[in-house]
């Protein structure tokens, strides 16, 4: 066998499932306007860059990470509304834990339920641990389907459900009453994925306690940290207990646990822009609905799914955008509910500003 070529030995070795996906899409950052990851635009202020610097210095890099938690546990569970009954568990962004739930979950062939499309990565844990995932489809409006989801509930028994609230690329929040027919009609775990909830204005996380299969799950990527990659899962201790088992040792670096705890000391600044963006999100709606042949699907994140269905259309628009160094996300690709839509992140007033500009000048030139 040639040893530059090692084809043949991956053939044989690789599983088939995993050599026909393609890894997870991260596209190059370019200078210009970035609004294609649902990130914070806002850096944060100095004062706050001091106090992690100061925190990182100070770390013991030599020293594997604190076996016990509690310490970081307790402030997480204060600053972000965590029921005292509820138990904690911490992962590498919040990707990490939605592959644990389902690797503690699934045995092969199990069910992995959603309404789909949604958050790419619940097909894709569901995939690496040999499950069965079952998108259910959203309405053509892409609202959620609820008789669809109570039927394939009843079909398929999902050991686990993800529910994204809002929903990822969509930016639907689903009515409380269609969530707890979820919960109600659930055979196993309910997945309440709150990736989004500081822009939504709206959680879960209080009746956490009432819900004995459910679990929450947030992110700090989208509220201005998501360089730090820390994901938290809320729910009944013994639920966490479980996951934890199959948690890898030390998942979550000093640097990040320095870091995090740094910033928690100045929640304010972090709730601050994630208000300023909520309310730049329906100006932004607004202008790209006043658009010749758009239309603008209502979001509850920080971000909008718009769809240029008229010429030119959603792939030649952001092809176009990039052009000008503005990126967005083409999603038109994804699901066929989504076609020629492009999901555009909330920036700043002149990043929006700009965008909007480019749009005009784009739309109006067909």
């Amino acid at each position: 066998m040639n040893a530059a070529n090692p084809a043949d030995r991956i053939t044989a070795t690789v599983r088939a499932d995993i050599r026909v996906l393609t890894a997870y899409p991260v596209p190059p950052a370019a200078d210009g306007i970035k609004l294609d990851a649902m990130e914070c635009p806002y850096a944060l202020p100095d004062a706050v860059r001091d106090d992690i610097a100061r925190a990182v210095r100070e770390t013991a890099l030599n020293r594997y990470p604190p076996g016990d938690p509690t310490a970081l546990a307790n402030e997480v569970r204060q600053a972000f509304g965590i029921p005292p009954q509820a138990g904690l568990l911490f992962g590498n962004g919040s990707d990490e834990l939605i592959h644990l739930i389902v690797q503690a979950c699934c045995q092969p062939g199990d069910t992995v339920l959603s309404p789909w499309p949604s958050f790419v990565y619940f097909d894709m844990a569901a995939r690496f641990d040999h499950a069965r995932f079952v998108g259910v489809p959203l309405t053509a409006d892409l609202q959620l389907d609820l008789p669809a989801m109570l039927q394939a509930i009843a079909q398929h028994r999902p050991k686990v459900v993800f529910l994204a609230l809002p929903n990822n690329p969509t930016g639907g929040l689903w009515p409380d009453a269609a969530v707890q027919a979820i919960l109600d009609a659930a055979p196993g775990l309910v997945v309440l994925d709150e990736a989004y909830q500081p822009f939504a204005g709206h959680s879960w996380m209080p009746r956490l306690p009432e819900l004995p299969h459910a679990v929450v799950l947030r992110t700090v990527s989208k509220i201005g940290l998501a360089g730090l990659r820390f994901g938290y899962l809320a729910g009944h201790p013994d639920w966490i207990a479980e996951f934890d088992k199959v948690r890898p040792p030390y998942n979550l670096n000093v640097l990040t646990q320095a870091a995090l705890r740094a910033v928690l000391r100045h929640k304010p600044v972090l709730d601050g822009q994630a208000a300023r963006l909520r309310a730049d999100r329906e100006p932004l709606a607004d202008s790209l609905a006043a658009l010749p042949g758009v239309t603008v699907y209502r979001s509850a994140a920080n971000f909008v799914l718009a769809r240029f269905s008229g010429k030119p259309g959603g792939n030649a628009v952001h092809l176009a955008l990039k052009t000008r160094k503005i990126l967005v996300k083409n999603v038109a690709g994804a699901h066929p509910l989504l076609a020629d839509c492009l999901r555009i992140s909330v920036g700043t007033p002149d990043e929006n500003r700009a965008l909007l500009s480019a749009l005009q000048d784009i739309l109006s030139s067909n």
